[in-house]
């Protein structure tokens, strides 16, 4: 019995990716212009750093964070609140058989940047790496 593609652990196929960039640049235009008619919105710049979407491509996941990332979850609930709006913006910029729902989450991705600097950065760390440098230089 073959396996379905969807469950082999594989990443996301290039439509995927494709069609969640789509979404990604058509979202940020949307936002940047402010074409939904709502004040609180409106007033706050959102960055959409990515969109994932599922293999079916009925779901589209935006992965969005208000500039300096300051009211975040005040962004959040504005975005969920104009979630069909946003979807009618989004779908008239696009060319798909259906108009894929957007679910909008926090971007946690500069966060995890900051606690990995951080690791790095500890004096235990350093030592390590620089130790390990060393012994690849003994082995040269």
């Amino acid at each position: 019995m073959a396996k379905n593609r969807f469950h082999t652990g594989a990443g996301p196929s290039q439509r995927q990716l494709r069609v969640g960039e789509l979404i990604r640049r058509t979202l940020s235009d949307v936002l940047a212009r402010g074409d939904v008619h709502d004040p609180d919105l409106n007033r706050m710049s959102i960055t959409v750093g990515e969109v994932r979407t599922s293999p079916d491509l009925k779901v589209a996941t935006a992965y969005v964070m208000p500039l300096g990332g300051a009211n975040a979850e005040e962004a959040l609930a504005a975005l969920r609140r104009n979630r069909n709006e946003l979807r009618r913006q989004v779908n008239k910029g696009l060319t798909l058989k259906f108009s894929p729902e957007i679910r909008f989450v926090i971007d946690q991705t500069f966060d995890q940047m900051d606690e990995t600097r951080r690791l790095l950065n500890q004096d235990a760390v350093r030592r390590d790496v620089a130790a390990d440098g060393e012994d690849e230089d003994d082995q040269a």
